[in-house]
C-alpha cells in the first residue's frame, strides 16, 4: 500500500509539469494573459505580481484533494493532492527563488542541469508579447538547452 501512495504522489507531481506547461502556454499567455503579463514586462515596482495569482488558482486544487482525501481516510485523493502540493512547492523553489531571485538564495550553480533550467526559462522570458513563446514548462527542459550548459563548461 505505501508503494501505491507513493507512485500516485510521483505521478500526480509529474502530471502537474503537462498541465503546467499546458496551462502556461494557452491560458497564461492566452485567456488570462492580463494577469501573467507583468511578469514578462515587470510592470509592478512591488515585491508582488498578478502573476502570483496564479499560485493560488493551482493551490485549490492540491488542497481541496488533501481535504477530501483526508475526510475519506487517507484515501488516493490525499496523495494525489501531495502531489500536486509538491510540485507546487518545488515551483516556488525553483521559479521563485533560483531563476527569479525574489529571494536571494541558490544564486549560482554548476550543475548541467540548472544552467539548462535558467537558460530555458531566460529563453522563455526573451518574448515580451503573449505570442510566440517557448519553454513553456518548469522541470523539463529541452535537450537543446542541456548541450549549450554542456558546451560552456
Amino acid at each position: 500500500m505505501v508503494l501505491l501512495n507513493i507512485l500516485i504522489v510521483l505521478m500526480a507531481f509529474l502530471t502537474m509539469e503537462a498541465v503546467a506547461w499546458l496551462t502556461h502556454k494557452y491560458v497564461m499567455h492566452g485567456l488570462l494573459w492580463t494577469l501573467h503579463r507583468d511578469h514578462h514586462k515587470k510592470e509592478s515596482a512591488g515585491f508582488f505580481e498578478h502573476n502570483d495569482f496564479f499560485f493560488l488558482i493551482f493551490a485549490v486544487p492540491g488542497v481541496i484533494a488533501l481535504y477530501l482525501g483526508l475526510q475519506n481516510g487517507f484515501n488516493f485523493l490525499f496523495w494525489i493532492g501531495l502531489g500536486i502540493t509538491l510540485y507546487g512547492f518545488a515551483y516556488f523553489l525553483i521559479h521563485d527563488i533560483f531563476i527569479h531571485q525574489r529571494f536571494k538564495i541558490f544564486r549560482t550553480s554548476d550543475k548541467t542541469y540548472f544552467k539548462a533550467l535558467r537558460r530555458a526559462h531566460k529563453m522563455h522570458h526573451k518574448h515580451l508579447g503573449k505570442e510566440d513563446g517557448e519553454c513553456f514548462g518548469m522541470l523539463w527542459v529541452p535537450f537543446k538547452y542541456f548541450r549549450e550548459a554542456n558546451d560552456k563548461l
